[in-house]
């Protein structure tokens, strides 16, 4: 029945397996990648058919993980997969990064890519499985794709370069770099990193280079065997050059002047106003043909705008906003700005603002994260939101989308190198960035705000950490490179280079092509001048605060750590966790008891800590000869009284230990419900405890030693 295609080659020490013409035969590309044991089924399909209307390229990428991949069943009320999870999410945003700009210019066709995880060997992570499936795909496929793309993961351990480090390898790596791009140059960069230095990162970006190689080389020669004719490159319709030519002499010298404005909305409104009166002129024009004008004419306005902009910063070395190519823009910081806020950062670059807060919570607010390779428990989350009047615009809100998830991840990683351990600090953390304004680089201002607020907080940062997004201008006259770009220099450049990081290094990089490569070169001058630019706006956060204010904020809880005896924690619970209830109820704490016997007791007010670890200290701990407690009658007897000493233990009060005179009858001294001060003077050979009052001054609680004790008596 099938027509089988396969192509394997040997990868970072495993076999890399490309198979085709088996699976999913009615799409247009399908290729069932496997890594080791983990397995990926990549498709590509497009329409036919260009969508009318549309000035941009509809390109969807979908990665899913399927929890049968794992040998597991969803959780949740319908098991079965539902809304994609963070990490499909980010991978879903990972394949689409590099591949979009490689699609023939002009071709408007909706496109889809679906990755379905189908077997995960809990040792090789499918994201990059399903980079290199997805380039697999779409060069089998006949789609006008101009590829093949490899990526590989690279991690650092023991200052050398791993290539695709396995899932267990990477809690001992100082890096996670994720590279892709075609065979001449890098498109796409995503890492986490400790503090390493641009010469580290940048060797860490090559080695990716050349170890994708073999890959691209793998799937050109599948090609070459099995893939679909390709598509006709659609070709500029007949006509346009003549709009071309009729936009710019209509309006080129206007649009020169409004990006001389330095304000956004004055410029955005200048542009908008010039786009309109076009628009309106070639509508009212009948000689020209209304489908072909609707079709090109915001392509043709667009590339003008690019023009004007990228030739004159080219030509004058001046920006949209006055700067120089290296110069960052005015910033302010301000921190403490939301009183009753644990945390809280207003930090303002130019037209770009992000108003940080940071919240201390306790284990119970750990997020449980239910991947496929297994569950585990995340102490410090940061979430990004976009609102739309951030940019002046008046639409509907919605909920994070693709983007703010993936700003607010960047952001995580910058931050991630830098915390403190739980052991260290047993908060949970969250931070929580809103973008009240927006003009380029909110994702970076994320990182700045978001490192002030957790310093307010009392989150002790191993140190500060800023970060910063770089632009190019790549023409045939020139190059630039551009620190801290402008929402406009992002939209009409090259590049988006994103660096985060310390005084000492980089925590996060993040880069993304519009054009088939970048050199070494650039890179080089990109990440130099990243680094000067993150040294001075650390300089200028550090105005606000410079390093962890000395304990967390009066509104934040306290959390104390005690440790009682592994063999005490099913007390402490209490049968269905009735005694750890009673106690949260009664003291107002939050109580975490862990598996080692670690018991963390969180509280705003201290006396309600205090008294939640001292009754589980009544309930764990062991009596201890010749201590003195608080104790509680509980019952009354010729020859003494019961006293409640610890926890739900009772001990006896003999008659001769009630005081330090003779005691005719029990009652004359104390009675059921007294609150008293007793030694633990004994336990007899059957575990029967004795407890003394005459030992301790019922006052002060203090001991009285045998001759006081004495010379009280004989008087």
């Amino acid at each position: 029945m099938f027509k089988e295609f396969r192509k394997e080659i040997e990868w970072g020490g495993r076999p890399l397996v490309f198979e085709t013409g088996k699976f999913a035969r009615q799409a247009d590309g399908a290729v069932m990648v496997t890594y080791g044991e983990t397995k990926v089924l990549c498709t590509a399909v497009a329409e036919k058919t260009p969508r009318a209307g549309l000035d941009f390229f509809p390109l969807t990428v979908n990665y899913q993980e399927k929890a049968f991949a794992a040998g597991k069943i969803p959780g949740g009320f319908f098991k079965r997969e539902g809304r994609p999870g963070e990490n499909e999410t980010l991978t879903s945003r990972l394949i689409d990064r590099p591949i979009r700009p490689l699609f023939a210019e002009g071709f408007r066709n909706e496109t889809h890519v679906i990755c379905t995880v189908v077997s995960h060997d809990l040792e090789n992570n499918p994201d990059i499985v399903a980079l290199v499936g997805t380039s697999a795909a779409l060069t089998l496929s006949g789609i006008p794709f101009l590829g093949p793309i490899s990526g590989c993961r690279v991690g650092y351990i023991d200052g050398e370069y791993v290539l695709n480090p396995q899932i267990d390898e990477m809690s001992t790596s100082d890096l996670d770099l994720i590279v892709a791009g075609t065979a001449e140059g890098v498109l796409m960069v995503e890492s986490e990193a400790g503090e390493l230095s641009e010469e580290v990162m940048l060797g860490a970006v090559m080695f990716a280079h050349e170890a994708r190689q073999p890959v691209i080389g793998a799937i050109i020669e599948l090609a070459e065997a099995c893939a679909k004719e390709p598509w006709e490159i659609p070709s500029p319709p007949a006509g346009k050059q003549g709009i071309v030519d009729r936009v710019t002499a209509a309006c080129e010298s206007d649009l020169r002047d409004a990006y001389a404005d330095p304000l956004k909305q004055s410029r955005t409104d200048k542009v908008a106003a010039i786009r309109d009166r076009v628009a309106d002129e070639f509508a009212a024009d009948e000689t020209l043909d209304a489908a072909l004008v609707s079709e090109v004419l915001p392509g043709v306005f667009k590339s003008l705008e690019k023009s004007i902009v990228r030739k004159d910063i080219l030509r004058t070395h001046k920006r949209i906003d006055g700067r120089d190519t290296s110069t960052v823009r005015p910033i302010a910081a301000e921190v403490g700005v939301l009183p009753r806020a644990h945390g809280s950062a207003l930090f303002t670059r130019g037209e770009t603002q992000a108003l940080a807060v940071a919240t201390l919570g306790t284990g119970q607010d750990e997020q449980i994260m239910d991947v496929l390779a297994g569950e585990y428990r995340e102490h410090f989350s940061l979430h990004y939101n976009f609102p739309p009047y951030a940019t002046g615009e008046a639409k509907f809100l919605r909920p994070p989308g693709r983007r703010e998830i993936g700003h607010g991840k960047l952001a995580w990683r910058a931050l991630h190198p830098l915390l403190p351990t739980k052991d260290d600090f047993p908060y949970t953390i969250r931070v929580v960035s809103e973008i009240t304004e927006s003009n380029g680089s909110s994702s970076m201002a994320t990182v700045c705000g978001a490192s002030l607020a957790l310093m307010d907080a009392g989150v002790p940062l191993k140190s500060p950490v800023a970060g910063i997004a770089m632009g190019l201008i790549n023409e045939d006259d020139g190059v630039a490179v551009l620190s801290d770009i402008l929402g406009d220099e992002d939209h009409l450049g090259d590049m988006d280079f994103k660096v985060a990081g310390t005084e000492r290094g980089i925590t996060s990089l993040q880069m993304d092509i519009k054009i088939t490569s970048i050199t070494r070169e650039i890179m080089e001058t990109a990440l130099s001048q990243a680094r000067d630019g993150r040294l001075w706006i650390l300089g200028e956060m550090a105005s606000a605060l410079s390093s962890a204010r000395d304990g967390v904020s009066k509104h934040a809880p306290r959390i104390t750590v005690i440790k009682i005896a592994r063999d005490k924690i099913r007390e402490v619970i209490g049968p269905g966790g009735k005694v750890i209830r009673e106690i949260c109820e009664i003291t107002g704490a939050k109580i975490d008891i862990e598996d080692d016997g670690t018991v963390k007791v969180a509280a705003v007010e201290e006396a309600a800590a205090d008294e939640a670890i001292r009754l589980i200290n009544n309930i764990a701990a062991e009596p201890e000869v010749g201590r003195i407690y608080d104790g509680k009658v509980v019952k009354i007897m010729e020859f003494g009284a019961f006293v409640n000493y610890l926890g739900s233990r009772d001990g006896l009060v003999h008659i001769s230990q009630i005081a330090a005179h003779r005691v005719a009858k029990v009652t004359d001294v104390i009675n059921v419900g007294d609150t008293v001060k007793v030694k633990l003077i004994g336990v007899d050979d059957r575990g029967k405890v004795k407890l003394s009052m005459r030992a301790v001054d019922q006052t002060s609680g203090e001991e009285i030693a045998e001759g006081a004790r004495e010379a009280e008596a004989a008087h």
